[in-house]
């Protein structure tokens, strides 16, 4: 296959600063070298008696040599076209950088005595896990400093700790691949900083048990689904299975509670769940089921020590509801007493339970809202309001469970994320952190907007859009459009620091708030899903439109962006109106759909069928094959493209977004250029490190301003 040395094409040079907008030229594929070629292996498939042609199905095999030349080929590519833009990106990077405080530390947490907390250090790429015991006077003792862990290492990621109930050991995972479904399990002694001998390959979840010798573990099957449970004393070479779950929708994993009585061991699917218990001092007992799996119905069990929580949802009741539940008759549902009623228009997101107060995080029309009701049931409740039209605030509870505070956390688009304290007793609220800007940002000088666009189908599709005070809705603004719109997930609005390099060169940065999360609540994601999700791509292209029609934007100026799964949708759409962007980034792109589906072997599968179907089923097959974005390429004209992957991505194999660049430079009609940027030591987060996860940030950025004309 042939190679590509990097050659670097200078951009055209404005002469002058007075050059109006519309004389700026954008360099265009033929510009450059010609890009890799992908050589074509048909492979044939046939379901239902439809015959499909895959040219590029040999590319899944990174093992195969004139793969990794191909990618190796793909890069050079992509370090060629991008040479121009050197400058910008250093220039992004070291704005970015200068907008984060990099010598930080995370408020304290207390937690059995102790103070827990994390830092950063300037020029350091990983945090370094600490706590103090007793006061923030007391000596610090380093738990975890994940720079000399990942010294050496192109990848490394660490998916955090459990610490013993005598404080005595840390239980943590990590892997050095980049994965975010592969990980080893350890356990460290932390008075003498050294591992203890326990080790688990393909570890997904941790509970300890109260004597602090007994642990209970999950592991992943050769898929990558989480489905058994062990239980292993830290002398023993190997552990005991004590619970495997054979249905392949569901994944299981263990957890303790905050009051420390129990070891639960949960198991799910997208749309059911069932929950196992054991007294947490009294390990060696057999888990008892809490409630049978009934299928569509979803609960979660939140002990008192008084008696049990449960947050339950059903077909009937999308949004969820909280019950009060007796210890000792849980299994009887005539004992079970109402604590907080379903309601259409609210979606219970998140229950936190101390001794005497719950705090619940619900979501009323697409906007968070905190409350906190006595635990007993009876007394009003405190709800804490939130003054701006588009925001975003969460729950950060108190792990102490007779606490009579709790966290949460407050966002916007032009807000730093700031941490809160609520005094229940007192009703006052503290500050304790908020988010630095080292190099300094006034939020008065942006405006934030809420809009509605209209889908085909008459629903309102809400959106949340920032920009600098002052501009023209004449067309004229570069604009960037993001979402995501699967699993339920939220395309919530935050602070983004990184996001006003953009801004502050004259972009408008909108989030799509599309069927498929959960923004409006459940029926919303229900809307978007299954034999509904060419919703979510209709609602996106509705924003677009919405944009360009009031006069935000011109599809010469709009781009978009969106990951994984929002991958999909990026895919779906530009097959759909390619004519309303001039650029687009598909970060590790969920864009195969049809073939992945149809693999059972692949990591993830099983679970998804609840998501997108099972294509073993021709109704879903068909619609499925519909929408799929490799399947549906066309040869018509495309935007500007940037690709990304990640060669160990275990979410979206690397192979995904490959091919699909290969097969969308083959058929499409237009001159306009298409990049794989494909990441060779990391996977479905790309680079693990801070910084170089801002460079990968910085490349994105000077790839759309590149795109539409701006390049300083």
């Amino acid at each position: 296959m042939k190679q590509y040395n990097a050659l670097i094409i200078a951009m055209l040079i404005i002469a002058s600063c007075n050059v109006k907008k519309e004389e700026v030229t954008i360099t265009k594929q033929s510009d450059f070298p010609a890009p890799p070629v992908a050589e074509v292996i048909p492979d044939t498939f046939n379901n239902f008696g439809q015959e499909r042609i895959d040219s590029y199905f040999w590319m899944r095999d990174k093992n195969n040599p004139k793969v990794i030349e191909y990618l190796t080929a793909e890069n050079a590519y992509t370090d060629t076209v991008m040479a121009s833009t050197k400058e910008l990106q250093e220039s992004i990077y070291n704005e970015i950088v200068g907008r984060m405080k990099e010598d930080d530390e995370t408020y304290p947490s207390f937690r059995d005595g102790y103070f827990y907390y994390s830092r950063t250090e300037q020029g350091k790429q990983y945090r370094t896990y600490c706590r103090r015991k007793g006061t923030m006077e007391a000596p610090e003792e380093v738990i975890f400093d994940l720079n000399k862990m990942a010294e050496g290492k192109p990848a490394f990621i660490f998916r955090g700790y459990s610490i013993s109930p005598d404080n005595s050991k840390a239980a943590y995972f990590y892997n050095e691949t980049g994965s975010y479904a592969e990980f080893t399990l350890k356990i460290k002694d932390l008075a003498s900083g050294q591992d203890v001998g326990f080790y688990v390959d393909g570890a997904a979840s941790v509970a300890w048990a109260n004597d602090s010798k007994t642990l209970f573990y999950g592991l992943t099957d050769e898929t990558l689904r989480p489905n058994k449970i062990y239980r292993r004393m830290l002398n023993e070479p190997s552990g005991e299975l004590v619970y495997e779950e054979t249905d392949v929708r569901f994944r299981a994993y263990v957890y303790g509670s905050k009051t420390k009585e129990y070891i639960f061991i949960g198991s799910s699917s997208s749309t059911t769940s069932e929950e196992r218990y054991i007294p947490a001092d009294r390990p060696a007992e057999s888990f008892k089921v809490f409630l049978p799996r009934v299928q569509d119905v979803e609960y979660s069990v939140y002990p008192h020590k008084e008696k049990f929580f449960v947050r339950y949802k059903d077909k009937e009741h999308l949004n969820g509801m909280i019950y009060e539940v007796p210890l000792a008759s849980h299994e009887d549902r005539s004992t079970w007493k109402m604590y907080l009623p379903h309601d259409s228009e609210v979606r219970v997101e998140g229950i936190d339970v101390l001794q005497d107060w719950v705090s619940l995080e619900l979501r009323r029309n697409g906007l968070t809202e905190i409350q906190v009701k006595p635990s007993s049931g009876s007394g009003e409740a405190i709800i804490i309001a939130f003054p701006e039209p588009v925001y975003s605030a969460w729950l950060s509870g108190n792990p102490e469970y007779g606490a009579t505070t709790f966290r949460y956390s407050y966002t916007s688009l032009n807000r730093p994320t700031t941490l809160y304290q609520y005094d229940i007793a007192t009703g006052e609220t503290d500050k304790l952190k908020e988010q630095e800007i080292p190099s300094g940002f006034n939020p008065d000088d942006y405006t934030v907007e809420r809009l509605w666009a209209t889908a085909p189908d008459g629903v309102q599709v809400p959106m949340a859009i920032v920009y600098k005070k002052g501009i023209k809705k004449d067309g004229s603004n570069p604009t960037l459009l993001y979402s995501y719109g699967s699993y339920g997930s939220s395309s919530d609005v935050n602070f983004s620091a990184s996001m006003y390099s953009l801004i502050d060169r004259g972009f408008l940065f909108a989030i799509a708030q599309i069927r498929g999360g959960s923004d409006l609540g459940e029926q919303w994601y229900e809307d978007g899903k299954l034999l509904n999700k060419k919703n979510t791509f209709t609602d996106f292209i509705a924003c677009s439109e919405h944009l360009i029609d009031a006069g935000y934007t011109s599809p010469e100026k709009l781009t978009a962006m969106g990951g994984s799964a929002g991958g999909l949708l990026m895919g779906a759409v530009v097959n759909e109106r390619p004519d309303l962007y001039q650029a687009i980034v598909s970060q590790v792109p969920f864009v195969d759909v049809i073939n992945t589906m149809l693999d059972d072997t692949l990591p993830l599968t099983t679970g998804e069928y609840e998501e997108w179907g099972n294509p073993n089923e021709e109704e879903y097959y068909n619609y499925i094959l519909s929408y799929s974005p490799y399947d549906n390429i066309k040869a018509q004209d495309y935007p500007h493209m940037l690709v990304t992957g990640g060669i160990n991505d275990s979410q979206v194999l690397f192979h995904e977004p490959t091919k699909y660049v290969a097969k969308l430079r083959s058929m499409k009609t237009d001159d306009n250029i298409v990049l794989l940027h494909m990441n060779m030591d990391s996977g479905h987060g790309g680079a693990t490190g801070r910084y170089d996860g801002i460079k990968d940030t910085a490349f994105e950025f000077a790839f759309l301003l590149n795109r539409v004309g701006i390049n300083e």
